[in-house]
């Protein structure tokens, strides 16, 4: 099962990027954290700090993923055209 499935692009997700280090994605609906860090950490070659979700009223699975302090999530945003 592939848990990630696209970044979000909205202005609020785009400003955490700079701000607290974090990367939004859209998520399958059963993944679990740890599916989602191991996915996120091989796709991009970086490590993950934490990992949080949340489902929306859609029933949309969110990730907030935030890096380690060594790696940059603009760099990620940048290879995702996201900037």
């Amino acid at each position: 099962m592939k848990a990630l499935l696209y970044p979000l692009a909205t202005e609020k997700a785009l400003n955490v990027v700079d701000r607290e280090n974090i990367i939004s994605y859209v998520v399958d609906i059963r993944s679990k954290k740890n599916e989602i860090k191991k996915e996120f950490e091989g796709t991009f070659n970086v490590k993950v700090e934490k990992v949080r979700t949340a489902i929306s009223i859609r029933n949309v699975k969110r990730a907030y993923i935030k890096l380690n302090k060594d790696y940059k999530a603009s760099d990620i945003a940048r290879r995702l055209k996201l900037v």
